[in-house]
């Protein structure tokens, strides 16, 4: 095959679809890079997952379409479907690449993207991801990105620069910048890894050697990347070693898409920057994808509001990310954990869709009449798509929604806008509150009148989880620190112990009450058979009046979950 003079709208498309294909294909191996801010293992699957929305935009676009449509899909679908920080940064990186690519095709009428389209469009790629980051850091996808962009202005200054030529220059410079990444960042350094987004980026100047020059993918690396937990554990505690904050200890990653007016972006920008850090805001024209990390959810999410209109909200708990997003991952196949059949025969009048987190969680909640499920939970919050498709699934003209989690309430209150559907929310901010609910589920009534009675009834179960601490910290109940096994309740952590039985015996001691009647415990993937028994027995001599209830859940983290009524 001869190499590529110029790239058209066709050739585009191939090396969208080539990049996604690289970052499936070393979508492990990037995760495991993916040491900062902290260590929550995600990099890889954003931005594979940010391409394939890219590839599902373009595959909407008709075969033959000119470049400046091919290069709009590429901007949109990047945008709409960017997935954490990485994907963000990410989707910024495509929309100028593609901006640039079609305004000086165009201006040119030329029939695709030259040598020095192709360098000025990675210059224009690199500044507006640099822009978009409200604090950029060197040593991470922005450095890398940087570099490519210098590597190709010097290889477009060759006299008669070929594209190849161009693109190997870019990918020379990349490739030695990224090498560079742990001398820049400390927390690389110690953990003995590169870049994680930077390596990701790298795989886009790949396949754009494989579309113009017949030059394979390369292959995923046999090389370690095995990281020092003990030295992340006290990055996430304390500064680096020039004195610069760690954001490791900011608990939460918000996410949007924000409808504002781009004149309001700057004053947007600012309040972020004092609540939070790893701020990244793309877009323009009206519609931005927002994404940070902080403390204060609420700040978060009211300074769009402030702005304009935010939508897809996605919260997602850092310190618990890795844990839940690996039972995601294995567990979606796992039955009970899916989305479930319709149950055969007539669809009723209203309809549940529930989310759930593990296998036996999943079982439970289909004996209690939900006719479809999503997986999700904490961290792995489940998109307004993933929701609205439930929704749409079952036959029933009024659905419910039990989102079982207060993080994912915001995004199921978006679905009834977004479809012909009646849909309603029970706002269930645990499992044992959704099983409580299906209780007072009647099929015959309409949604209004299910949800007044199965909120009701979920507002009757005092929810209580157990859970080991991945911090140090100061609670009312006292002093917690990493590793302790604590009971957290509606007011807060309750109890501290050496031991999971410890922990629960001291919460129930702590929440039961002379009128409870009945606690359900739901069994956690870790939890053990002799631990369950002892806490049995403990309570069976306590409290001889309460009866317990045990079932198998699944749920990663927590190895029990608690509900007492």
């Amino acid at each position: 095959m001869t190499s590529l003079a110029v790239l058209d709208a066709d050739d585009l498309r191939a090396v969208m679809e080539g990049f996604r294909d690289g970052l499936r294909l070393h979508q492990a191996d990037i995760n495991r890079l993916n040491v900062y801010p902290v260590p929550d293992g995600d990099t890889g699957t954003n931005m594979a997952l940010t391409a394939e929305a890219v590839v599902a935009e373009l595959a909407e676009v008709d075969p033959g379409a000119d470049m400046a449509t091919v290069c709009k899909a590429i901007g949109h679908g990047s945008l709409m479907g960017a997935r954490g920080n990485s994907g963000v940064i990410l989707s910024q990186l495509l929309r100028g690449l593609t901006e640039r690519m079609s305004g000086e095709s165009a201006a040119a009428a030329s029939p695709g993207v030259t040598a020095d389209v192709l360098a000025d469009s990675l210059a224009h790629a690199a500044d507006l991801a640099r822009r978009a980051v409200v604090r950029p850091v060197e040593g991470t996808i922005l450095t890398v990105a940087s570099a490519a962009a210098e590597g190709a202005a010097r290889g477009a200054a060759i006299p008669q620069a070929a594209l190849v030529g161009v693109i190997e220059s870019a990918y020379e410079a990349a490739a030695k910048a990224l090498a560079h990444t742990p001398e820049q960042l400390p927390a690389l350094a110690r953990a003995g890894v590169v870049d994680a987004g930077g390596a990701g980026f790298l795989l886009l100047l790949s396949a754009l050697l494989l579309v113009t020059d017949a030059r394979p993918l390369p292959e995923p690396s046999e090389i370690s990347v095995d990281v020092d937990l003990s030295q992340l554990a006290d990055l996430a505690h304390g500064e680096d070693s020039e004195g610069a904050h760690n954001v490791g200890d900011l608990r939460y990653e918000v996410m949007y898409l924000l409808y504002a007016p781009d004149e309001l972006m700057n004053d947007f920008k600012e309040v972020w920057a004092g609540i939070g850090d790893s701020i990244v805001v793309v877009g323009g024209d009206g519609l931005w994808n927002c994404h940070i990390h902080t403390d204060d959810i609420g700040a978060a999410i009211e300074a769009g509001v402030d702005a304009g209109r935010p939508q897809r909200i996605r919260v997602t708990d850092l310190a618990e990310q890795v844990e839940e997003e690996r039972w995601v991952r294995e567990g979606a196949g796992a039955p009970g954990a899916g989305p479930s059949d319709e149950p055969s025969g007539p669809a009723p009048k209203t309809s549940v869709v529930a989310v759930v987190t593990g296998d036996g969680i999943g079982r439970i909640f289909r004996s209690l009449g939900v006719h479809r499920q999503v997986v999700g939970g904490q961290s792995m919050n489940p998109s307004t798509a993933e929701l609205m498709a439930a929704v749409e699934a079952v036959g029933s003209d009024d659905v419910v929604i039990l989102p079982n989690n207060k993080n994912i309430r915001p995004v199921a209150e978006q679905v009834d806008d977004l479809c012909h559907k009646t849909v309603r929310v029970v706002h269930t901010g645990s499992i044992v509150e959704g099983f409580a609910a299906l209780l007072a589920y009647d099929p015959a009534a309409d949604a209004a009148t299910n949800v007044a009675a199965m909120t009701e009834s979920a507002a009757r179960v005092v929810p209580a989880e157990i859970t080991q601490a991945v911090r140090d910290t100061t609670t009312e109940a006292g002093d917690v620190h990493v590793g302790d096994w604590i009971g957290v309740s509606r007011d807060g952590v309750i109890s501290i112990a050496d031991s999971p039985v410890q922990a629960t015996c001291q919460l129930l001691t702590r929440l039961l009450e002379p009128h409870h009647e009945l606690i359900t415990m739901i069994e956690g993937e870790a939890a053990k058979a002799g631990d369950t028994r002892r806490i049995s027995e403990w309570l069976s001599e306590s409290f001889p009046d309460v009866a317990l209830e045990v079932h198998h859940g699944g749920q990663p983290l927590y190895p029990y979950l608690l509900g007492l009524e």
